[in-house]
């Protein structure tokens, strides 16, 4: 797997912008209106979407987060990779062993999200690229598309082994770039304020997966769309996405 080894790019700046995607369903084309003069009009075609793992494509497991400071010994505040990485690397492999080993008994509980199975169903059927881009390691992630999703193909799927990790924008781009598409042209589906950001950072669509725990970011200024439901995609894109990032944001 390529990294890009925590090089940053220059500090620019991303303007409010309206997100638009031509419906996936050629029927649904506004009367009167072809796909090209749609595109003049600011849709674009959408050519891929990337999902988050934990709280997107299977039910939160945030008690993990709470063992892994514990086992580290950091509060809240604290981001987890970027304490493992302050580290000296004679102490790195030790610590990221600890959070793994949480990993590994958290995802023998993995649950499916509702509607998982059904969008990507979708998806497969209008011909839109699958990416997966998570700051899990890779056992969950490959424990997840075994059991639920056998059938299913993601390609990239970057795991904490790319630097930087979300919220930088770099895991985004690198995954349009494998695509040979702008970033604008995709959605990153998330449940964190990680994934909004550097979604939104890229110039991707963003869309907000709902629970309990982050309804607050619905109107985060990095959320384009919220959802309560995977599924709740399909209906979506096949009428013609639409959303509105609310303000500017300068990227590091």
């Amino acid at each position: 797997m390529a990294t890009s080894a925590g090089a940053a790019p220059t500090a620019t700046t991303v303007p409010p912008r309206l997100r638009r995607f031509l419906p996936l369903n050629p029927e649904k084309l506004k009367a009167g209106s072809s796909a090209e003069a749609m595109e003049e009009d600011g849709a674009l075609r959408l050519e891929g979407v990337i999902f988050d793992v934990d709280g997107t494509l299977c039910e939160p497991q945030n008690y993990m987060f709470g063992q892994m400071r514990e086992a580290m010994g950091i509060p809240k505040s604290v981001d987890i990779l970027e304490h493992i990485y302050s580290l000296p690397a004679s102490e790195q492999e030790g610590a990221m062993s600890k959070i793994q080993a949480i990993e590994r008994d958290a995802m023998k509980l993995q649950k499916p999200q509702p509607g998982l199975v059904e969008l990507m169903t979708y998806l497969d059927k209008r011909g839109i690229r699958k990416g997966i881009c998570t700051r899990n390691f890779d056992a969950p992630v490959a424990h997840l598309l075994t059991t639920f999703l056998p059938d299913q193909t993601f390609f990239p799927i970057l795991t904490r082994a790319f630097r930087p990790p979300k919220p930088h924008p770099a895991p985004l781009l690198h995954i349009a770039s494998e695509w040979n598409v702008p970033a604008s042209s995709c959605i990153m589906v998330g449940d964190s304020i990680d994934d909004m950001a550097s979604g939104f950072a890229a110039g991707a669509a963003t869309v907000l997966l709902c629970h309990s725990h982050n309804e607050a970011l619905r109107e985060n200024a990095w959320t384009d769309l919220g959802v309560q439901r995977l599924d709740d995609l399909v209906g979506v894109l096949e009428d013609g996405f639409e959303g509105l990032a609310k303000e500017e944001m300068v990227v590091e």
